[in-house]
């Protein structure tokens, strides 16, 4: 934030109400965290799934992509993030009648776009799990199970949203009777030749 003001990108006024945000992350976090049994409960549902699917469009991507290598780190099901514009060409014909798929929405400006692929998704027998901000609400009609995350600034929205993106992956892990705490075949450095 400081060097965006420095640049004159960003004004005091910008730069207060970013650290006022940010400032509210803890206890937005809490507020995730105790919706936990929720997410456990439905995390439960699919201990035996063999390939579960996260999209999103921009940061949501990011967001898909991390949610994706932290299933596949800890409960060994196969997992594979894509970006949610890019469906039709390929990834479409993956989804099978009761596929999970864990979609990501955040951005208001592709709300629209992203809820049009997750209606492909669910007409092609798709699951979906949308994780979205509060007040989302034509999510409702087209995703089969909602997590809501608190509205925040834009740049901080992915330190939320990844959140029941991680605690699905734990519980899914613990239900196949893993250890979270130490995952096979993952180094614990980073070696470079």
């Amino acid at each position: 934030m400081k060097f965006a003001q420095v640049r004159g990108e960003i004004t005091e006024t910008e730069v207060a109400s970013y650290l006022k945000d940010l400032q509210k992350l803890p206890q937005q976090i809490e507020m995730l965290l105790s919706n936990k049994e929720r997410i456990q409960h439905f995390a439960n549902r699919y201990i035996s799934a063999k390939d579960v699917f996260f999209v999103g469009r921009g940061i949501d991507y990011a967001i898909s992509m991390e949610g994706s290598l932290k299933l596949k780190e800890i409960s060994y099901i196969h997992s594979e993030a894509y970006a949610a514009g890019e469906l039709k060409h390929g990834t479409i014909s993956l989804i099978e009648e009761g596929t999970l798929v864990a979609a990501v929405l955040t951005q208001e400006e592709l709300y629209k776009k992203s809820i049009s692929n997750i209606v492909e998704l669910t007409s092609r027998g798709a699951f979906v799990l949308a994780v979205t901000t509060t007040g989302n609400t034509e999510i409702e009609k087209a995703a089969d199970y909602l997590i809501y995350i608190p509205q925040t600034n834009r740049w901080f929205t992915n330190s939320l949203a990844i959140i029941p993106l991680q605690l699905f992956s734990y519980y899914v892990s613990v239900g196949k009777g893993c250890d979270v705490d130490k995952p096979r075949n993952l180094a614990k450095s980073v070696t470079v030749e």
